[in-house]
């Protein structure tokens, strides 16, 4: 088992020291599933739920959490992300929307974290905007799938 960098010698939380490593170009992908009833997700299909637009507010909340990651997740770097997008694809069967981000950044650390947050404020945002129709939504799983860059090389989900 690799040791955890997140702790010190006396086991205690800390922020990694990353000022001695090399600038890289860094790729995360993340995603995530809401499942939802045939009914509700047809509000989704035919823009007819009560608060609007649900996929383009669960894009930008995607986003925006990827940019806010290190204020949410305790220890996280905050980035200057260089890309972040939030893709949302209605499925029919089972139903529900399958939520993928992508997060690009050149810096000292990877950027695991804001591409799995986006994803899962994203289908948080699908929830909330759907709940009146439907509070059995389901969000999960939730998953990376693909990294690139850093120290400990390339990640690609095997399935």
């Amino acid at each position: 088992m690799t040791s955890l960098s997140h702790l010190n010698a006396r086991g205690e939380a800390v922020m990694v020291d990353v000022s001695d490593k090399a600038v890289t170009q860094r790729v995360a992908i993340a995603e995530g599933f809401i499942g939802m009833t045939a009914a509700t997700l047809a509000l989704v299909r035919y823009g007819t739920a009560e608060k609007g637009d649900v996929l383009a507010t669960a894009r930008i909340a995607g986003i925006m959490a990827a940019k806010r990651t290190s204020e949410l997740i305790p220890l996280c770097h905050p980035l200057q992300i260089n890309k972040a997008t939030v893709d949302l694809e209605l499925q029919s069967e089972p139903p529900g929307i399958s939520v993928r981000a992508e997060v690009k950044v050149g810096g000292q650390t990877g950027v695991e974290m804001e591409a799995l947050t986006a994803v899962s404020v994203a289908c948080l945002t699908v929830y909330d905007m759907l709940k009146a129709a439907d509070k059995s939504m389901i969000i999960g799983p939730i998953r990376l799938v693909e990294k690139t860059g850093g120290k400990s090389g390339p990640y690609k989900v095997t399935e």
